[in-house]
């Protein structure tokens, strides 16, 4: 797997951006995910832990690993796997449905 080097964005940039890999947000935002860009077996593990399509998540912080919030749960994931996972931003806080 070829990593590609984050180019930072400016804010600018970030306010117009529509789809942006999960990286690429900033602490606090809460984002909705739209396309997972890994492999089958992969995207349905993403899938199970709760990282699926149009789940409304926030990045926690963004330091060595990235921890999301998704739901009422904190998960972790390396900025590898954050840089397959493309979102966008929403005006709403992240919230978990009622099953």
């Amino acid at each position: 797997m070829s990593l590609m080097p984050t180019i930072p964005l400016s804010p600018d940039e970030e306010q117009r951006c529509e789809l942006c890999p999960l990286n690429r947000v900033q602490v606090g935002v809460a984002v909705r995910i739209r396309q997972l860009c890994a492999a089958p077996e992969l995207q349905n593990r993403l899938r199970e832990i709760g990282l699926c399509e149009d789940q409304i998540i926030s990045l926690v912080t963004s330091r060595d690993n990235l921890i999301c919030q998704v739901c009422n749960a904190r998960l972790a994931i390396s900025e590898q796997l954050a840089r397959l996972i493309l979102v966008e931003r929403v005006a709403v806080p992240a919230r978990c449905p009622v099953s």
